[in-house]
């Protein structure tokens, strides 16, 4: 799974990333800090099934701290884009690029309205027209995909009677779309699947299958600097979360140090060491004028967001031993996947090895520790023993 960083320069996007990652990124007051793409991992956050289970577990494909397990994700931050980055403006043909393998984005956006379209500082600008923007040209890098190349697609189909689903499946491919989205789109813009389209019947599939394929969430950042309330004015509008990732950065690079006791997502943190006047001024700033008014910073609620709200992933941990909950090595809860909501016990099969799905002829639920078969729908937080064939 890969999410995309997106937005215009100087609203924050890389810090945004190295809080999310504590990967090293360039950071900076001016347009186009971003150049090539900055690629991290960060974290998914959610009860661990340990808790309910009261054991102690021993992750290896991921974290728990306190009971709460942080499964990874890849995450890349992409260089900023600009009005008529489908054109090749600003670095929107690299931006685009970047994009192509992302399953969903984060749009940064600078809600206090600080910066105007190019990213540079300005005072009263409206941040909605950056959510808007940003849409448009997404929209529009797949409209010019099809529109660029639909006559080839026409000849191919009634010439060579050629598919015309798979045709559009081999159109975006290099952006990950699957066969399933591209006959979704068709039936959510009521579509006929043949090659009979207008100009517009093209754009609106195009601007369907990108909802569907590159689904945002809007990032409100500098929520603690928006003096016009526009969040408040846009929230209803869009889904959107109040965020502040300079906050986010200052507590993980401080819990990093040692100074605070702090997990991402917490809406407080302890301080186990003498802080200096600087540290404990920007602690307390953070105290009340983040946490105290929206509860956290915002940056792991827009991770976990994108994941399960948007892109519907459950959480299964497979194991070996159903009576332990454990790998063969002893090792309790070893592994936690992300599955889509749906998926069935031979897809976690498949997840966890090739081999292993290839061979599967059932599990057990191992919570209840009855068989279930191949029709058995997970469910977020299941125990599962893969039973396979010799």
């Amino acid at each position: 799974m890969e999410i995309g960083i997106v937005g215009k320069p100087n609203v924050g996007k890389s810090t945004f990333f190295k809080a999310i990652t504590l990967a090293e990124a360039e950071i900076a007051d001016f347009p186009f800090t971003t150049i090539k793409p900055n690629i991290g991992i960060g974290y998914v956050r959610v009860d661990c099934a340990c808790r309910d289970l009261n054991l102690a577990c021993n992750p290896g494909n991921s974290l728990c701290i306190n009971k709460n397990r942080f499964i990874p994700i890849k995450v890349i931050d992409v260089a900023g884009l600009v009005p008529g980055a489908h054109e090749g403006k600003g670095l929107g043909n690299q931006f685009l690029d970047d994009l192509r393998q992302a399953d969903a984005l984060i749009h940064i956006v600078d809600i206090s309205g600080r910066t105007n379209e190019k990213g540079e500082p300005s005072e009263n600008y409206n941040p909605e027209s950056d959510i808007k923007f940003l849409e448009d040209e997404i929209n529009l890098w797949f409209f010019d995909i099809l529109w660029k190349n639909w006559n080839k697609i026409q000849s191919r189909v009634k010439c060579e009677e050629g598919n015309f689903i798979k045709e559009l499946v081999g159109q975006f491919s290099g952006l990950g779309i699957s066969e399933n989205q591209i006959k979704r789109a068709i039936k959510e813009t009521g579509l006929e699947d043949n090659p009979n389209w207008s100009e517009e019947d093209i754009k609106n599939f195009a601007f369907g299958l990108m909802g569907i394929s590159k689904p945002i969430i809007i990032a409100a950042n500098k929520v603690d600097v928006d003096s016009k309330n526009n969040f408040e004015k846009l929230r209803d509008k869009y889904q959107m979360i109040p965020t502040c990732s300079e906050a986010e950065l200052a507590l993980r690079q401080a819990e990093k140090s040692e100074l605070i006791e702090y997990l991402p997502g917490d809406s407080e943190f302890r301080i186990l060491r003498e802080l200096n006047e600087r540290q404990d001024t920007a602690l307390k700033f953070i105290t009340k004028d983040i946490l105290g008014k929206f509860g956290y910073t915002g940056v792991q609620q827009c991770i976990n967001s994108v994941v399960f709200d948007v892109l519907k992933q459950i959480v299964v941990y497979p194991v070996e031993n159903e009576n332990k909950f454990s790998d063969s090595k002893g090792n309790v809860l070893p592994d936690a996947y992300l599955l889509p909501d749906g998926s069935k016990a031979p897809d976690l099969a498949y997840k966890v090895h090739t081999d292993i799905g290839e061979k599967f002829i059932g599990a057990i639920d191992c919570r209840t520790r009855k068989k279930i078969g191949k029709d058995y729908v997970l469910k977020n937080g299941d125990v599962i023993k893969i039973l396979t064939s010799r």
